[in-house]
């Protein structure tokens, strides 16, 4: 049986190994490769999704966002939305029956809203804050999600880097994908455990 503690302190978390996407990634900087890459997209059942935007350092002052993330369990595609928007085929995408995974998704629905006049919340939507309780998780981060059921830690050190940058870093690209590939994996990693019912949460 597996036991999951239903809370870890920053301090483990600190000592666990770094784990980074072990997938491909694309950087989609066109409306055409944006295409290729949605088609793709939607041949897949599940898929993790998360947003990157500049921060901005004035008060009152916030940038549009910049990058979306959308990945499978082996493939992240990096949507340049600094480049080319928020096409209506990529928004359709987010509103369609593929079902997506993210975290504190909210925030991720009203920077995109800022983007395109629809609503991506019609979509096929699971919000990670909302599922993981059923389980007796009580983190809501999903740095402490993903150590408490994997062990390792999703690093955060690019989290406020610049995300209009010209080019993307190795680092910058791994963060993003890291972050929608984790969304897949935990998704699925609790729906296994809710199958098979071989689990018990440790309460710290």
């Amino acid at each position: 049986m597996i036991v999951i503690p239903n809370k870890i302190d920053k301090k483990v978390i600190a000592e666990l190994p770094k784990v980074v996407f072990p997938g491909r990634i694309y950087v989609i900087y066109t409306e055409a490769d944006a295409r290729k890459a949605v088609a793709y997209l939607n041949s897949h059942a599940l898929v993790g999704v998360d947003t990157e935007t500049r921060p901005s350092f004035r008060k009152g002052m916030v940038n549009q966002v910049a990058l979306l993330q959308v990945a499978t369990a082996d493939a992240c595609f990096l949507f340049r939305l600094n480049h080319i928007g928020l096409p209506d085929f990529l928004e359709e995408f987010l509103q369609n029956d593929v079902l997506k995974v993210g975290l504190s998704l909210k925030d991720d629905f009203r920077m995109l809203s800022r983007r395109n006049r629809q609503d991506p919340r019609t979509g096929n939507w699971v919000e990670l804050q909302d599922y993981v309780p059923h389980f007796g998780i009580e983190e809501m981060s999903l740095q402490k999600i993903y150590a408490l059921l994997f062990g390792e830690k999703i690093s955060k050190t690019q989290r406020l880097s610049n995300w209009e940058a010209e080019t993307l870093t190795e680092a910058q690209q791994l963060y993003a994908a890291t972050d929608a590939w984790a969304c897949v994996r935990i998704y699925e990693y609790l729906e296994e455990l809710r199958r098979t019912g071989d689990y018990r949460i440790e309460k710290q």
